[in-house]
Parts: structure tokens; sequence; C-alpha cells
């Protein structure tokens, strides 16, 4: 490697390094799920340079995979992933490396400066444009992959300049969750795809008079704020570089916060904060993600609820946006990427993809996939589906958490009453002008 490029990288694992967060809680363990200690499932591995491919003990091909997963859903669903590959050829034998998910960013720069890295990295994929960025994946746009079957969100954060660096793994999205005892009890009718702002905010300050905070989200200063926060803006027709065309979103809510409509603790309150409160009947509908589904389940098994999609800005407006998490897999650009497209390849296949995601608890991006009746058949799932169909990624960005920084600085100053709308959409669009 260059010493240019070395200082580049270096460069810019000051910043990553430092800037670590769950893209939409994906990777988060589910309530109540069962977490190992990492170091007893740490799979060794043999690293390799870029001129040389490693040999497992039968003699086939080694295909390495780093991911951060540590519940037993996950690890088991990896296992059963990793087997179905290596049985169905004989040219590679894929395994996988536990690396705890705090030390994940670190371990991928330090990888790219040393040259130590496995063949395919599983991670966030709001992370994926700034490994890009950093070299750390190869183009494998000639793989024997039909792009066009992806939910074009998740497809795009796998790309830069029209090529493909990878392939969405997993996939999920915010949206509106709603008690409907409480809603019952209020009188207020459910909230539904056509339902507005103007709507959702009358719901909210009906509901907030009946003795229960109308709405609640996360709008904690971190990138897990930014995640729920972000759609409202995409909705209200800005984006993550154009923040003064998306100043009304900064309306609805100064508005909302300043009746009680809108809950004001939201800008301490992280996506499990959210959904403690709303079981707890503190809050009537809630912005959230599937991954609370089990934790619902398990923990407030009675509450009588529903999902839809998040309110839209206008009767004449479309679906609202919401802001995709998940992961991708990404191939390490390497001499020989040849094992590394087998192993996406395989992955590729819709059955293999279902089976996958059934275990993993989260969405297929593959249209087809997803098409599935194990999501479609069950009314919650099947309104998260429908909301994923408008849902983009964060960026995607190289330099996605200074963006993400100065934008959840905008929100926090809005929610908190600090700045009123104007103010704070000028400030914070000279803030993201700001970012290099």
């Amino acid at each position: 490697m260059g010493y240019k490029k070395l200082v580049s990288v270096m460069a810019t694992m000051a910043m990553t390094a430092s800037v670590l967060t769950a893209c939409g809680g994906s990777s988060s363990a589910p309530e109540g799920a069962a977490t190992n200690d990492p170091a007893a499932e740490k799979t060794e591995t043999t690293q390799i340079s870029d001129s040389e491919t490693a040999k497992s003990a039968s003699g086939k091909e080694e295909v390495v995979i780093w991911d951060y997963f540590e519940t037993d859903a996950q690890k088991e669903m990896m296992d059963t992933l990793l087997t179905g590959f290596n049985s169905s050829q004989d040219k590679y034998e894929a395994t996988h490396t536990y690396v705890p998910f705090a030390d994940y960013e670190k371990q991928l720069t330090l990888g790219i400066a040393s040259g130590e890295l496995p063949d395919v990295v599983i991670l966030d994929g709001c992370d994926m444009a700034s490994f890009i960025s950093m070299d750390l994946f190869g183009d494998i746009s000639d793989a024997d992959i039909d792009w066009s079957e992806y939910i074009e969100g998740p497809m795009n954060s796998t790309m830069m300049d029209g090529k493909h660096y990878g392939l969405p793994f997993a996939t999920n999205c915010t949206a509106l969750f709603y008690n409907k005892d409480i809603l019952d009890a209020a009188g207020v009718a459910y909230p539904d795809e056509n339902t507005t702002w103007e709507e959702f905010h009358e719901m909210a300050k009906k509901l907030t008079d009946y003795g229960v905070t109308g709405f609640g989200n996360a709008a904690i200063g971190t990138d897990e704020g930014t995640f729920q926060c972000l759609q409202w803006l995409y909705t209200a027709g800005g984006s993550y570089t154009d923040i003064e065309n998306g100043k009304d979103a900064y309306v609805l809510m100064q508005d909302m916060i300043k009746d009680g409509s809108w809950s004001k603790e939201c800008v301490n309150w992280a996506q499990s904060d959210v959904c403690y409160n709303w079981e707890a009947g503190n809050i009537a509908m809630m912005q959230n993600g599937p991954w609370q589904v089990p934790g619902i389940a398990k923990d407030a098994p009675d509450i009588n609820y529903g999902v839809t999609v998040l309110p839209k800005k206008d009767a004449s407006a479309g679906q609202a946006t919401s802001i995709l998490g998940g992961e991708n897999m990404g191939a390490v650009k390497k001499d020989n990427m040849e094992g590394a497209k087998a192993f996406l390849e395989y992955y590729n296949k819709t059955e293999v993809m279902v089976q996958a995601m059934k275990q993993y608890g989260s969405f297929p991006p593959k249209t087809e996939a997803a098409k599935d009746t194990y999501w479609t058949n069950d009314p919650i799932m099947s309104e998260f589906i429908t909301q994923l169909s408008t849902s983009i990624p964060r960026g995607p960005s190289a330099i996605w958490p200074s963006y993400s920084n100065a934008i959840q600085t905008g929100f926090q100053e809005v929610l908190t009453l600090s700045k009123d709308p104007d103010k704070a959409a000028k400030d914070t669009q000279a803030a993201v002008d700001a970012v290099k």
C-alpha cells in the first residue's frame, strides 16, 4: 500500500472508529435473546495476501467471512448458510469469524492498512460507502447476479459510481405502531396509508388530551436518532444535503412538541426506550422497526396493536419515505475474488435468502424473496414490506458520520425548542454545506 493511501486510511480511521452505531438496530440482540462469550465463538482464520489463496484442510479454497452476530438465532442462521454453501459445490469452503461490533470498523480499517482481511465482510449498510471509498471492496459487477431483482434502496447502498461492490444482506425500516385499545378509548381513528401530517397531528393532539402522549420516536443525538428523524425531512421535500427544502418537517416537529402531542423526551430516547414507553402505555403511537416485534410479543403480549406506513405530507403526496437499516455483504478487493463472488451468488438464490431471513428476523432485500407468504401473510410484517418500497439509505456517503452529526444537531435544536424552524434550517444547512 502506498504512503498516501496509508495516510488516507489512518485519517479515516480516526473518524470511523469513534462513530459506531447500529444502523436501524438490526444488529442489536432481540429482547430476551441469549448472548454468548465472543471469545468462545471466535473462529481462527488464515489471513491471505492479494497474491495467494488459502486452502482448507480438505484442500478447498477458503472463503473467510467476518460478521458481528451474537445472538443464538443469528449464529444458527450463519451456520445454516455456510453449511448450505459448502455442500452446494466442491471448490470452496466458507468459514466465518466473529468480530465484536464495538471493534468492527476499527478492525476493518486496521485490516486495510495491514492487508490482513477476510474475503467477505458483513457490515451495516450505512457504513459501506465509507469503506468503498477506502478501497476495501472490489468491483463484482460481473457476478452472476440479476441486480434488478433487488429493492432499489438497499441495492443503492452497495454501489458507487455505477459499480457493484457487494450485495444487500438484510433490510429493514421504521413504520408507525399504534395501540388500538388506546385509540379506541380516545375515539381516534386508526392511522393508515392515507393519513396526512395534518391528520396525524390532530390524532396525536386528541390522544394527548385524552391523557396519553400521542407520539414518540428516538431522537437521541446519535446516528440512531438520525435514522429515525431523517425520514421526516425527506417526506417534507428535503434530503441529507438539502435541509432548507425540508423545513416543514421542523415546523411539524416543533408544533407537536409545543402542544405536547410529540413527546419532548424523544431527544433522550434510543429506539428501545421508545418501545418501552409505548409498551407501558405512556405514548399511543411510536415510530419503530420490526426488530421490536419479538420483544413486544414477549414483554407485552396483551397489547392490541397495529402497524402502518408513516404519515405522508399531504393528500396529494405519495407514500412517505422511511430510512433503511440492515446489513450488506461486501466482497473484499483481492487479486482472486472468485470465492467471494461464489458465496454472494449462492446467497442471491431466493430460497437461500428467504430461509436466512426467517432465521435472522429481518426482511430479504430481494423483491421476489420479500413476497414470501411468511411476511406477506403477516398483518404486521406486511406493512413493513409496503414501507420498504419507499425507503432509502442514509447517504450513501463516504463521510456519512459527519453529515449525520450535523443533521441530528439540527433536529435536537428543533425538538428542544432552542431554535425556531427558520433558524434551525439555516444553521443546519450551513453545517451540512461545510461537511467535506
